[in-house]
Parts: structure tokens; sequence; C-alpha cells
């Protein structure tokens, strides 16, 4: 299974930074999303950030490594990233930039560098996830679980 993208709009993805934390914030918030503590994640280089040319942040993925999915114990690092695997935390783009393949490309690039994604979700985003070939399982009411591997 794939999940690539192509975003409209040229975008950079990488690591977010300790800089970035606000603007990170404000987009995940301005989404409503709960997410992990924001800093020891970005230290964690578990979030991505989606910028423009003129290096604003657009869009912002938080990730949850998921070490067990490798059969090793939660403290002992993975030989390779992509072994582990990650869970999407959250995931927002600014409104005004949705619907340009940004947050597309933040999955793409998670799964580059992690080879395996699991999210969960509201039905109303159920689209974008499928559209990324997510697999897609109902959990209850109007939330999915996806998973996606490289």
């Amino acid at each position: 299974m794939i999940c690539v993208a192509e975003p409209s709009v040229p975008a950079t993805i990488r690591p977010a930074t300790p800089d970035d934390s606000l603007s990170v914030r404000r987009i995940l918030d301005a989404a409503m999303l709960e997410f992990a503590p924001l800093e020891p994640t970005i230290a964690a280089d578990d979030a991505l950030v989606a910028t423009d040319g003129a290096g604003t942040v657009r869009g912002a993925i938080v990730l949850k490594p998921e070490p067990a999915a490798t059969g090793r114990e939660p403290d002992s690092m993975p030989a390779s990233p992509r072994e582990r695997g990650a869970h999407i935390d959250a995931i927002a783009v600014r409104n005004s930039h949705r619907g340009r393949g940004i947050g597309a490309a933040l999955v793409d690039a998670a799964i580059e560098r992690e080879g395996r994604l699991t999210a969960h979700f509201h039905g109303s985003v159920r689209p974008f996830y499928e559209a990324l070939g997510f697999e897609i399982v109902r959990m209850e009411d109007d939330r999915y679980s996806g998973i996606c591997r490289q």
C-alpha cells in the first residue's frame, strides 16, 4: 500500500523545531485537536511541519512512536526508524491552505520516515485517509481506525 501525494502548492516538509512550537500549537488548536505535550514531541523529532517558500508553517503532523509494533521494549531504540511505525496523534493544515495537498504531503513524509502509520479519526475526515490508501475499520459510532504501510 502506498500513501503518496503531490501538493499543488510547493511545500517543504521538515521536522518541527522549538521555534515552530507556537505556530504548530495554533494550527492544532484552531482545528480543535487534542495532542501530546508539544515540546517533548518536537525535541524527539516526532512532529513535522509543512512550510511555504518564506518558511511560514502551513500545516503540522504530530506522531506518537509505536515501538511496541516491533516487539521491542518501549524504552529501546529500534534498529531503523522504519521498523517502529507511528500513530498520528494530530494533523492539521491552516484553513486558508486546505485542499492543496499539504496534509497529504505531511502524511507521505511521515510514512516515508516511519514505514507504517496508524490513525484514529472521526468519520468526517475518512475521505482524506481513504484517498491516501489507509485500510480503514469502524471502531464505534462515527470513529474509525486506519493503517497505512509503505
